[in-house]
């Protein structure tokens, strides 16, 4: 279903607000690029937004988990990061004018006692929800005040109409203000909840645009009612399906790599990762590859998908080859540098690591690849004697010989080597395969490498004479 989306009339203000009690996951950041590219399609303002009130779970580590995402992502804030939990004075000053108005009340209903209501509830096959026995209502008598028992703060929510609003995603939803409860809005030690804390967030922050995932379409209304009831202008709304994984299921930690960092940790590039995340779930006509610059220009609400998007490893591979390619040999160089050091690479007297990744980076799809690829170039060949009695044979030595002292004056670069290489093929009548192969067994320890000539020239004349010295060891 395509929505038409509304053309803002006011400077746009997004905001992405995860909450800090782990990694930055896989469709958190999805939601992070579309907020931030909106932005910048408008010319807004991004806001990041840590909602920490989860005391139990938000940790320091986490923070900064999400932190370190963002800024590999390249996905920078505006304004931020605010933490709620330094906020906590902003939301006392909304409850006690809330209480004041009536918008709000004292609870003094136990856990023990909200779970019995609810249990009779469901029995009776109702929907559970708190009965109201502590909302004030005209000619009410409440009930006597508990003798030591701190209260809650519930929202006093409207009993009858509809919470209506137009997703610029999914289109118009409607929920029945029935349907809800009056919600806790502030636990016994004062400390507000989450829906409380984000409707006041967004209105103090001025949000005109919640671009999150569909998990949250049941907060919305009660948001929504929290915001009238403050007198608060409303944000629109957009509710982005889930991402599933290969097996059509949620994305989960125990079967999928959902941590953004763990795609850095295996080799992506921000700029694909980026470029993939833009597609799952957004489209501009059939465009695959494309600059985050070209998506902010390009970036609407209107071509949000409906429907939840599969993600699909074996694509993120193909668009991380393409950013390979075309990314630069020296930065590329200073990705793969630390893991081949951790795989024994020795860089001294070794070819210049930029010029082999240049030669080696058409051929893999992630950085790790791209370090293993290059390590050919920097560790001592250990050819398999079996491959070396196979291949370095008495009718190809004598060639082999020839290509060693011919080395010792070549003019050292590729069409010289080939040319050299060539003759002298002619000269032994032999096939390529016949003195490559050794070759490269020779100078690589392996059979399969990119073009020998390329290899020859890379490795330089001393290491390639040093190593064909060992023709008949």
């Amino acid at each position: 279903m395509t929505v038409s989306a509304p053309i803002p009339s006011t400077s746009v203000r997004t905001r992405f607000a995860p909450s800090p009690t782990g990694y930055l996951h896989v469709g958190g950041a999805r939601t992070a690029l579309f907020s931030w590219a909106y932005a910048r399609h408008f010319g807004g303002t991004f806001v990041l937004r840590i909602e920490d009130t989860d005391l139990e779970r938000s940790t320091p580590e986490a923070v900064q988990a999400i932190l370190d995402g963002m800024s590999w992502l390249g996905l920078q804030h505006d304004e931020g990061p605010f933490y709620q939990m330094q906020r906590m004075q902003r939301y006392r000053e909304v409850l006690a004018k809330m209480l004041a108005d009536g918008t709000a009340y004292h609870c003094y209903s136990s856990p023990e006692e909200v779970e019995a209501m609810r249990e009779r509830q469901r029995a009776s096959g109702d929907k559970p929800r708190y009965d109201g026995t502590w909302r004030p209502e005209a000619d009410k008598v409440l009930p006597a005040i508990p003798a030591e028992r701190k209260p809650v703060i519930r929202f006093k929510n409207p009993l009858d109409g509809d919470v209506s609003w137009v997703d610029v995603v999914k289109g118009q939803i409607t929920i029945g203000n029935r349907e809800l409860d009056d919600l806790v809005i502030a636990r016994p030690d004062g400390t507000p909840t989450y829906n409380f804390c984000v409707a006041v967030d967004d209105w103090d922050m001025q949000i005109t645009h919640v671009i999150r995932g569909d998990d949250h379409v049941n907060n919305t209304p009660r948001q929504i009612n929290i915001l009238n009831a403050l007198g608060a202008s409303l944000p629109y709304y957009g509710h982005v399906p889930m991402i599933l994984g290969t097996d059509g299921q949620k994305l989960s930690k125990r079967r999928d790599a959902v941590s953004v960092m763990d795609y850095f940790d295996k080799g992506f590039l921000p700029e694909a990762m980026l470029n993939y995340l833009a597609r799952l779930g957004w489209s501009h006509g059939d465009d695959e590859v494309f600059s985050m610059e070209q998506m902010c220009s390009w970036f609407d609400l209107s071509h949000l998908s409906s429907s939840p998007a599969q993600f699909n490893p074996e694509k993120l591979a193909w668009i991380n080859n393409h950013y390979i390619k075309a990314a630069d040999n020296q930065r590329l160089a200073a990705l793969v540098r630390p893991a081949m050091l951790a795989q024994g690479a020795e860089f001294d007297n070794a070819p210049d690591l930029a010029a082999v990744i240049a030669l080696m980076k058409e051929r893999v799809n992630t950085t790790l690849e791209l370090a293993q690829a290059a390590m050919l170039f920097y560790r001592q060949p250990m050819a398999d004697a079996e491959l070396r009695k196979q291949h370095i044979t008495d009718a190809v030595i004598p060639a082999l010989m020839q290509y060693a002292e011919a080395c010792k004056t070549v003019e050292w670069n590729k069409a010289a080597l080939s040319l050299m290489l060539k003759e002298i093929l002619a000269k032994f009548s032999l096939k390529m395969p016949q003195l490559a192969m050794p070759l490269r067994l020779l100078l690589t320890g392996q059979l399969q490498t990119p073009s020998i000539d390329a290899v020859v020239e890379l490795f330089g004349r001393d290491v390639v004479q040093a190593r064909l010295n060992k023709i008949t060891e």
